[in-house]
């Protein structure tokens, strides 16, 4: 059985490369970039600032917030991408949209929120099948950029994260697969696993892993990936000082485990498809190059805190799964 992861101005497009050659396209306001964020290696508390971009998806019913259900990107001032089956069951009148937030509880004072006017599940996804699990909402009004608030990278088509690049996963889901949610937003680094070890993996529960797909994780030792509430989120690596968002949490068979890696829909396919739904304002776009990082794997000890994000096949997200 799978269970799915779960003002007006102008706009001035300028096409740059980075430091290391990359064809990158930006809007005026460029995408990637977080001041306050100085990452080490390891799964820890996040602090405020360190992802600008990360958003927290509520599901409210006649004024009643009932919390956090999936994680989403914001990709520009009027667009959130998360994944399609977060939003299978209720239309966008149910969606409240948190930016710049880091606890789930108290205060929150770089915070400000939007209702959704509309989300787009991809035409291809089907709850029954976790292939094109991308899905966009549009906000009710434009959010206001600041060091906490702002739009992540998108990897271009063509993108490459070969097996050992570093990735970071983040969101507010469940610390153990039994376990509590967390107030605070967790973030956890993994690296890419190749499709093919990925494939392997999977292949044993009849699950395929196509090339919509991108998978990471610690395999032969667990303990670190997405859990149920991490659903929607982003998978993001860094070139140069952009931070460059590769995949959306979307399904796993448990929590964290050593067999299985986590699966999130893979962005680059889908470039074409967000800049046709999001219209005059597209969102930045970097082509990413990384064929593998054979350093990773020399590390033995890279993730050995405590639990921050995990991972039974599931939507990883909460409302799906409770």
């Amino acid at each position: 059985k799978i269970h799915l992861l779960t003002k007006s101005t102008k706009v001035l497009h300028v096409i740059l490369t980075d430091s290391r050659g990359n064809l990158a396209f930006y809007l005026s306001s460029v995408c990637g970039r977080a001041p306050l964020n100085n990452r080490i290696v390891g799964g820890e508390n996040a602090t405020a600032g360190d992802w600008p971009w990360q958003v927290s998806i509520h599901l409210t019913f006649q004024d009643i917030d009932f919390g956090h259900f999936c994680g989403g990107t914001l990709i520009n001032k009027d667009w959130v991408l998360s994944a399609a089956h977060c939003f299978q069951w209720f239309n966008a009148s149910y969606i409240v949209m948190y930016f710049g937030r880091l606890n789930q509880s108290g205060s929150n004072p770089y915070e400000t929120n939007r209702t959704a006017r509309r989300n787009i599940n991809h035409p291809y996804f089907n709850i029954s099948n976790p292939d094109n699990d991308i899905a966009l909402v549009q906000l009710s009004s434009s959010v206001s950029f600041s060091d906490y608030i702002k739009p992540v990278c998108l990897a271009a088509t063509g993108s490459v994260f070969g097996g050992g690049t570093e990735s970071w996963v983040t969101g507010w889901g469940k610390l153990q697969p039994d376990g509590e949610v967390p107030d605070i937003l967790q973030e956890v680094m993994i690296p890419i696993v190749n499709n093919s070890a990925c494939a392997n993996a999977y292949g044993g529960v009849n699950i395929s892993i196509t090339s919509n797909m991108i998978c990471a994780g610690l395999l032969n030792q667990g303990g670190k990936g997405a859990c149920q509430g991490d659903s929607g989120g982003p998978m993001i690596s860094k070139s140069s000082s952009l931070w460059i968002q590769s995949g959306i949490v979307s399904f796993g068979q448990r929590c964290a485990d050593p067999t299985f890696p986590t699966v999130f829909a893979r962005v680059s396919p889908y470039q074409d498809w967000i800049k046709n739904n999001t219209g005059s304002n597209p969102p930045g776009f970097v082509k990413f190059n990384s064929t593998s990082n054979s350093n990773f794997g020399s590390v033995p000890n890279l993730l050995l805190f405590p639990l921050s994000l995990t991972f039974s096949l599931i939507p990883f997200s909460l409302f799906l799964t409770s």
